[in-house]
């Protein structure tokens, strides 16, 4: 595996905003399968995929399969919230320098999708989420 990827590994088993930081791209986009236009710039994909890393601390997530070549991998993961089975891909694509330009998150079924968002828009609208976010990249 990459370092990129193993870097990823970390943030998601540990909610590194700062290591987090250091491997996203200023202008990196993230495309979230709750919202319909894609959500632009380094810190507002870091509170995504901040808050998504804390919600689903929670949810016995892991990654079941990578598939991974030059500038892209595919991580295939499982979850579970409130009973909800969640299937999911992260597809992330990164640039020459290793920094991620672009974050795809797909979900399934449709009420994972809806259990997903409904548990997002609580965490995003956390605000002490926003305010350790602030405060962690100045």
């Amino acid at each position: 595996m990459n370092e990129l990827l193993n870097n990823w590994h970390e943030v998601v088993k540990n909610g590194d905003a700062k290591l987090l930081k250091s491997i996203l791209n200023k202008k990196a986009v993230f495309y979230s399968p709750i919202l319909f236009k894609p959500q632009k710039g380094r810190k507002v994909v870091m509170a995504y995929l901040l808050s998504a890393a804390k919600m689903f601390n929670d949810a016995g997530f892991h990654y079941v399969k990578e598939v991974v070549n030059q500038k892209e991998a595919v991580l295939e993961f499982n979850a579970e919230i409130d009973g909800i089975h969640i299937d999911g891909v992260d597809i992330i694509t990164w640039n020459e320098q290793g920094l991620i330009t672009e974050f795809k998150v797909m979900i399934r079924p449709l009420k994972a999708i809806e259990k997903v968002g409904e548990k997002m828009k609580s965490h995003l609208e956390d605000m002490t989420l926003w305010d350790k976010l602030k405060l962690k990249m100045t």
